[in-house]
């Protein structure tokens, strides 16, 4: 096992050495990055088709193609998020200026998973050289083919004490966390989420914790059914619904579940074809654990689309459940697979009530023609981010925060929000030389007026 400790020492001499912060600098591994991406794409693209089964097409547009906009917003607007911020400074302060100086945070650990292991390992790694920050990078062992590319390419892109890539598995990880870094990235499940946060607490080390959950969508009594289906379907269905912001699972008004569902299975099959299991647009479920699991969610209410699966492949057929109660299994977990239970409802106001009772969603979607019962939903439901009108795409625009809140997650990613994550704000307050000294002892005889004005 490589010598971790040794590892981090190097980056943490290289980065307080100030090597990386002129924000020049910054500019050119982003642009180096760029350049080894599209240099390697064929053996990326290759590397997401054996891991994941996912078609050229899907791999771009849900990983190379998002870490190519992000590259391009950062190397955009870096100058920008990196110079001084000017803020007021109270009359009390006169005469004064003062200013907010974002720091890199220095030596980040960066651990990914497996579900979209090139853009979840190579996004907030984009935010950490904006910053200014060196990385140690660790991707996800269950996408190994992925790893072994991601780490080709970053190793060629980059000297070690700048960024570097250790693959392995829980040994390795539970090393890694072992260290004293000075900010961990950590996207992944919630169980997880919890020992990188008990970890890091034992150096007061500040994290960002991209989690899950059980993700809702609601469907309104005034919802365009056709829309709302086929946008619903290619949400759920993206990546064999391996997406932590995948719809979970579907409120609809009781009685247009059964048209709802009719609806669904037409864009199953506009998408998949009348044989989903044989299409090359269907990914397959990462290894057999996670399959058997999925196996044994569908088991739950009654299956109303799909159903099949194919164990040699690991492909499982996009499926729809209805009669489904809470207490079935798979309302007990997040599904993260192609299985989209449709439960319904016949009091809007009180399925609100009902979801504010429960953890907080990393995303919430909601379908509706109208305003008032959408906005009702959006601002009145916390979660970490979501669509009115469609599923997935809100993490598609850099200049919105991804994250979540409560057992979701915690901080923010993407653009100038990923820029802030890895970055200390530092208040600085610059006193010119003219001394008013109405603060300084003694004190009597100085009436509180003025001072109460000022203050």
């Amino acid at each position: 096992m490589t010598d971790f400790s040794a590892l981090v020492a190097g980056q943490r001499q290289y980065f307080n050495s100030g090597a990386t912060r002129p924000v020049a600098v910054r500019k050119e591994m982003l642009r180096r990055l760029r350049d080894g991406l599209e240099a390697r794409e064929g053996a990326l693209l290759s590397a997401l088709a054996e891991d994941l089964g996912k078609s050229a097409f899907e791999a771009y547009e849900t990983e190379l193609g998002m870490v190519r906009a992000e590259l391009r917003h950062a190397l955009r607007r870096v100058e920008r998020w990196a110079r001084p911020r000017r803020v007021s400074t109270p009359p009390a302060h006169f005469p004064a200026r003062s200013q907010v100086c974002p720091e890199p945070y220095g030596v980040s650990l960066i651990l990914s998973p497996w579900n979209y292991p090139l853009q979840l390992t190579l996004v907030p790694l984009i935010s950490a050289l904006a910053a200014g920050c060196t990385a140690v990078v660790k991707p996800s062992a269950y996408a190994p083919a992925t790893s072994r590319a991601v780490a080709e390419l970053l190793e060629a892109c980059f000297d070690r004490r700048y960024v570097a890539v250790v693959q392995g598995g829980r040994a390795e990880n539970a090393a890694l966390l072992e260290e004293h870094f000075d900010f961990i990235f950590f996207t992944g499940s919630t169980q997880v989420g919890r020992t990188v946060m008990a970890a890091a607490a034992r150096h007061l080390t500040p994290v960002a914790l991209e989690l899950g959950g059980k993700s809702p969508t609601l469907l309104c009594a005034d919802a365009d059914l056709d829309l709302a289906a086929r946008r619903i379907a290619w949400g759920k269905f993206l990546n064999a619904g391996q997406t932590c912001v995948a719809p979970d699972h579907v409120w609809v008004p009781a009685h247009l579940r059964d048209a709802f569902v009719d609806k669904l299975g037409q864009a199953v099959t506009r998408f998949y074809g009348p044989r989903p299991l044989e299409s090359p647009d269907l990914p397959k479920i990462i290894n057999e654990k996670h399959f058997a699991r999925l196996r044994g969610l569908m088991a739950s209410g009654r299956t109303a689309v799909g159903g099949g699966w194919d164990e040699h492949t690991r492909r499982i057929e996009p499926t729809v459940l209805v009669d489904v109660s809470e207490a079935d299994p798979v309302m007990g977990e997040e599904i993260f697979g192609p299985i989209l239970p449709v439960l319904t409802y016949e009091d809007w106001d009180g399925l609100l009530a009902h979801l504010r009772e429960k953890p907080r969603p990393l995303a919430l979607y909601v379908f509706s023609n109208g305003r008032s019962a959408a906005r009702q939903a959006l601002h009145t439901l916390s979660f970490g981010g979501g669509c009115w009108n469609d599923t997935i795409i809100h993490l598609a625009n850099g200049n919105l925060p991804f994250g979540g809140i409560g057992e979701s997650g915690m901080g923010r990613c993407h653009g100038e929000w990923g820029f802030r994550t890895f970055s200390h704000e530092k208040g600085l307050l610059h006193r010119y030389s003219l001394d008013v000294p109405v603060r300084y002892p003694p004190h009597a005889g100085k009436g509180l007026g003025m001072l109460k004005k000022l203050m």
